[in-house]
């Protein structure tokens, strides 16, 4: 029998790690004071621009099989991702509804990636963090201490998880065990026509279905209508279904509508409804000190989403779920597993975080919120959110003030919709007209704005929660919308 090679004379064994650390270094200098450049001037840029061609034709290059030095892999960092963003970090970014990060942040996303823990729970200082910032977030949102919570990708993970446990704690069966197929009465939950449209999927994935989320009409602010929405419970109930589950919107991502939150608690606990906060745009509205009473009635809820990647600016992407009942949380996702047994002592000496949520495997979401909120302190940050709202309120004037445009809907906190509306202009070529002005902004790298329809009304959208905006971006804002509207009239006229 031949003799096992020895160390010495066996082939040479491999690793990821660079074999001169100094060459590394000196490029992850450079890596910094470029990025540090890039925030610092980013007001300089457009907020967004066109791809050129051979730019997309650089993303089409097949698997690459054989090594390429690392200066030369960032250089095509630097000339084909770095100039074309989507742009949320720009202050003249407003679309949809985005965070605008910070560098602390991204630091910690750097850090956290060296360090390299797993999040699924264990023993570590990580662990301890991620508990720990779970906890600032109870504080924040007025929880008690024995609620529990989770670090997740984003808000629609985060009320998927809630509304997770709340079908368990309502179903009247072990879903876990028989499935939604045992549950005698059908469930039914209840939301605003201005529900997000995460709802709808999570209602899929729950194996309840569409038809199991019944939307409730609005009022003309475009918050739940508390009486309409008892009327439909007592039907329900009357027809043979089981009420379960309030979603109480804290923030439509139409309008930033609030629905009243303390109403809705009052009703949840006579009808005895789990009550589900979704406050992905406005659950942190409760640390402004300025609007912490739009959420008044968020700490009586059972459950709340909330987005860190939204008006803590931390960067993509981290969520978090609150659950009132610790041991409902992790009743319903917790499972025993022989590789995963506690210990007395050691790396499995401390809880699983993974029992409260679908991942084993959790990334290390917790340092950039930890880091940005020791940076800069909770109070800070709800100023921040108080001087979005000022800045939403002032570009609410600006448009009330020019007769060439139209408020679509009342303005709540910091999302504005309006469009430009010259007279003799019908509701089709209305809504082109918005539409080619939105897409001129993007293009010509001026603003970025998005466009939705409330009550069968077409208009344009802002959504002020960037921390980089100032009013001088809304006055451009004005300034360039007036004048593309006016330079597509006169187009138009041509025709």
């Amino acid at each position: 029998m031949d003799a096992l090679p020895s160390s010495a004379t066996s082939d040479a064994e491999e690793t990821l790690d660079p074999s001169d650390w100094s060459d590394v270094r000196t490029l992850a200098h450079r890596m910094v004071d470029d990025s540090i450049g890039y925030l610092r001037d980013v007001r300089k840029r457009p907020v967004w621009q066109e791809m050129p061609d051979e730019v997309r034709t650089a993303f089409e290059e097949p698997l690459p099989r054989f090594p390429t030095p690392l200066n030369a892999v960032y250089c095509q960092v630097t000339e084909n991702l770095m100039p074309y963003p989507m742009g949320n970090i720009h202050p003249r970014f407003w679309s949809w509804y985005m965070g605008s990060s910070n560098f602390t942040g991204a630091l910690a996303d750097f850090l956290a990636a060296v360090q390299g823990s797993n999040l699924g729970g264990g023993n570590h200082a990580a662990a301890s963090m991620d508990n720990q910032v779970v906890n600032w977030c109870k504080e924040m949102m007025g929880f008690p201490p024995s609620a529990s919570g989770t670090l997740v990708s984003g808000g629609s993970m985060a009320n998927l998880i809630a509304l997770i446990v709340a079908r368990n704690v309502k179903a009247g069966v072990d879903v876990r065990e028989d499935g939604v197929g045992a549950i005698e009465k059908p469930l039914r939950f209840y939301a605003s026509d201005q529900v997000h449209s995460c709802h709808r999927k999570a209602m899929e994935a729950l194996g309840l279905g569409n038809k199991a989320l019944r939307r409730i009409l609005t009022d003309a602010e475009l918050r739940i209508d508390v009486t309409a929405l008892r009327a439909a419970i007592a039907q329900d109930r009357a027809a043979g279904f089981q009420p379960a589950c309030l979603i109480a919107t804290a923030g439509t991502v139409n309008t930033g509508a609030i629905d009243g939150l303390e109403a809705l608690a009052n009703l949840a606990a006579e009808e005895a409804l789990w009550l589900h906060v979704d406050g992905c745009i406005g659950a942190l509205l409760a640390i402004a000190p300025a609007n912490a009473y739009r959420v008044s009635g968020i700490a009586r809820a059972d459950s709340v989403a909330l987005d860190p990647h939204k008006w803590l600016h931390a960067p993509f992407e981290v969520g978090c779920v609150l659950v009132r009942d610790s041991s409902a949380h992790r009743g319903a996702f917790a499972v025993s597993q022989e590789y995963l047994e506690s210990t007395p002592r050691g790396l499995a000496s401390a809880a699983w975080l993974h029992e409260y949520g679908l991942q084993t495997t959790r990334g290390f979401r917790a340092l950039k919120v930890w880091m940005a909120l020791k940076e800069n302190g909770a109070e800070k940050f709800g100023r921040l959110i108080d001087q979005n709202i000022a800045q939403a309120r002032y570009l609410t004037r600006l448009i009330e003030q020019e007769p060439l445009f139209e408020l679509v809907a009342p303005t709540s906190i910091n999302i504005v919709c309006f469009r430009y509306r010259p007279e003799r202009l019908g509701k089709g070529a209305l809504k082109a007209l918005n539409i080619e002005i939105m897409l001129r902004l993007q293009e010509e790298g001026i603003a970025v704005l998005s466009d939705t329809t409330v009550h069968g009304e077409h208009c344009l959208r802002v959504a002020v929660n960037n921390h980089r905006t100032r009013r001088e971006d809304l006055d451009m804002l004005v300034t360039e919308t007036l004048r593309l509207g006016a330079l597509l009239e006169r187009q138009l006229g041509a025709i």
